[in-house]
């Protein structure tokens, strides 16, 4: 029995989210912790499972705020490091009418991208049951290859990656270099969660969510996972006999006040729900339905409130809300 279902490393930070204005009209802003593997993680541990994560932050006042909100959750830290000579990274978010987020990034170069080989919690990785990764810990080294690390020793003993690809211009030299760094990841991951933006960045503007997600498949994953927005998520895996399953599944309709860590959310709830068996990919078709029809409450509940973490759902919400 491995100690954690999910392990995720790589990018923690700050998110001032927008909270409306002053007397004087001028923008305020939450601080609330973010970063999509650590929302992911801490969504994993809100529904009950064992989580941990490795990542960097600054000796700051924002690196101990981040910590101290994963441990409040019971989330595992022993595997985070402090960086000397930078800064934990921020986020500012605003959001336009409908709640959808725009990013304003301080990360040049950021605490997160400092995350070294020799950092890594060896143990904590080889007690993974998933790792779980996003591309933005591939924008920079030595985060890159800290990423990659980790991923061979999972691999070696015997773990399950899960992969986000997530795509922020002003983070990367450039929209060809981060396409080709994204796809890299696909043959090393078992589970992909990608948005229909992500895949249409990835293989064209024209792709159905379909080829796509065979195409994710092709490149060796069992499972492949396209979210879309309020239409819920299509879904394609490979199952024991090898034969392929696919098929879309919906979700509520709700009031958005946030879109903030829907996907990171969505993604916790679908490796919490996997984890709840012996082999996380030994699944029949109705019960990974089952499963994304879960992640897709998760999800749901998420973005009807204010920031990432903070708005994650507890296992008996979800529960309510399914019934």
């Amino acid at each position: 029995m491995k100690k954690y279902d999910v392990v995720a490393l790589g990018e923690i930070l700050i998110d001032f989210t927008f909270a409306g204005t002053n007397a004087e009209g001028k923008n305020l802003y939450e601080e609330n912790a973010g970063g999509a593997p650590a929302n992911c993680v801490s969504a994993v541990a809100k529904l009950g499972g064992r989580g941990a994560f490795i990542g960097m932050t600054g000796r700051d006042s924002f690196g101990e705020d981040v910590r101290r909100v994963l441990e409040k959750i019971n989330v595992d830290t022993s595997g985070m490091r402090y960086c000397e000579s930078q800064h934990t990274t921020l986020a500012f978010v605003s959001l336009d009418p409908s709640g959808e987020r725009h990013f304003s990034f301080c990360r040049n170069p950021g605490a997160d991208t400092q995350l070294a080989p020799k950092d890594l919690d060896e143990e904590m990785l080889k007690n993974a049951r998933i790792l779980h990764i996003g591309s933005l810990s591939l924008t920079d080294e030595p985060a890159k290859s800290a990423t990659l690390k980790a991923i061979e020793i999972v691999k070696k003993t015997g773990g399950l990656v899960s992969y986000d690809p997530n795509y922020r211009a002003n983070l990367w030299k450039g929209r060809t270099d981060a396409i080709e760094v994204m796809k890299s990841i696909f043959p090393l991951a078992d589970t992909v969660k990608v948005s229909d933006e992500e895949l249409a960045l990835l293989f064209g503007e024209n792709i159905s969510a379909e080829e796509g997600g065979n195409k994710i498949l092709d490149l060796g994953a069992s499972l492949a996972m396209i979210t879309l927005g309020a239409k819920g998520v299509f879904y394609v895996a490979k199952i024991p006999d090898k034969n392929r399953i696919s098929g879309t599944v919906g979700c509520k309709s709700v009031k958005v006040v946030d879109t903030t860590g829907a996907g990171d959310s969505f993604t916790g709830g679908i490796l919490y729900r996997l984890t709840r068996r012996e082999n996380p990919l030994d699944f029949t078709k109705e019960e990974l339905e089952a499963d994304l029809k879960f992640a897709n409450t998760v999800a749901s509940i998420c973005v009807t409130r204010r920031g990432a973490v903070p708005a994650l759902p507890s296992l008996s919400e979800v529960e309510e809300s399914l019934r």
